[in-house]
């Protein structure tokens, strides 16, 4: 079969095309023909092994490779069908149309990925492409697990900071779906995108600090690396909820302290990915309330651009490879 893949750490280049041998499940795992899978800045700093949030590069350099990648086939959200199963597998059938993750085995970079039957997929939204599908696990599992977390209740306001990828978008989505009313943070090429699916107002915080506009949140959920924590502290109503989604440790360190001393609360649990919430998401889908945020389609000889626009933020919503 054919396979995106990478033998050492590096820029986009790093990424070719090779045939590898097709992967064989057992007894209770499942074979899936992948059709996309979307390209994350997961897979761009595994690839590059350089991340935004440093306290875990040492654990993971250990598990990935010191000096070059054990699993050489990155990709960890998918859509595709089940090519075949394994004898002990009930839940899918050949054919099944499904979605979901990979979790850290990666492999949906490959025409073929095997999963176990317990891994976070379900059957794919009738009503979306598998690109689209593709797009949801990463950006909507972690979206979820936020959104339920801030506990929001209708008519409450809610500030995403850097609402424009995958995560906060889906976030902005979630929240809208909650009754919240939703002021989405990006750069200011998103802003269309941002008020397509939803979001109420929008801060362009290249020309605006929306911690000095006066406005107070009853939630803020920041998914930018480098966010302050006190900006977003300040700008929460009394007994307001902070999330951040990519926690420096001093971050964690001072939610502590928040949460003790204070009447607001802060949170920085990682999702967990369980099938019920991809669940909650397809259905989601199908009523409407979660629509598509892709920007482009890139076929598999197109990898290395796929990362790139990845990495530079050069989209309006998410990167998603064909495989095929």
């Amino acid at each position: 079969m054919k396979a995106i893949t990478y033998h050492s750490y590096g820029p986009p280049e790093v990424l070719s095309i090779t045939d590898v041998v097709e992967p064989v499940p057992g007894d209770d795992e499942i074979l899936i023909r992948v059709r996309a899978a979307e390209a994350t800045k997961s897979d761009c700093e595994l690839r590059a092994f350089r991340f935004s949030v440093k306290w875990f590069w040492l654990p993971l350099r250990l598990a990935f490779g010191v000096f070059r990648p054990r699993r050489h086939i990155l990709g960890g959200y998918f859509a595709g069908e089940v090519a075949s199963v394994g004898k002990a597998v009930t839940r899918f059938s050949e054919g099944d149309a499904v979605f979901g993750g990979a979790g850290l085995r990666m492999g949906a970079y490959g025409q073929y990925m095997v999963v176990t039957e317990g891994s976070t997929i379900v059957t794919k939204p009738e009503n979306m492409s598998f690109a689209g599908a593709a797009a949801v696990p990463l950006g909507g599992l972690n979206a979820i697990h936020f959104m339920r977390r801030a506990n929001i209740r209708s008519g409450e306001h809610v500030l995403i900071n850097g609402a424009g990828g995958s995560i906060g978008a889906h976030a902005v989505q979630i929240a809208k779906s909650m009754g919240a009313e939703v002021t989405a943070v990006d750069s200011g090429i998103k802003r269309a995108f941002l008020e397509r699916i939803g979001a109420d107002h929008f801060v362009d915080y290249e020309k605006e600090d929306f911690a000095a506009g006066g406005h107070s949140y009853d939630v803020v959920f920041d998914m930018v690396p480098g966010g302050s924590y006190s900006a977003c502290l300040r700008c929460l109503k009394p007994n307001g909820r902070y999330l951040s989604g990519n926690p420096r440790l001093s971050v964690m360190f001072r939610s502590l302290f928040t949460n003790w001393f204070s009447d607001k609360s802060a949170t920085f649990a990682f999702a967990r990915e369980t099938i019920e919430e991809l669940a909650a998401l397809r259905e989601m889908i199908e009523e409407g309330s979660i629509q598509s945020i892709v920007d482009k389609v890139l076929p598999m000889e197109q990898a290395a651009e796929a990362h790139r626009l990845v990495e530079t933020e050069q989209r309006v919503g998410a990167i998603v490879i064909e495989i095929g």
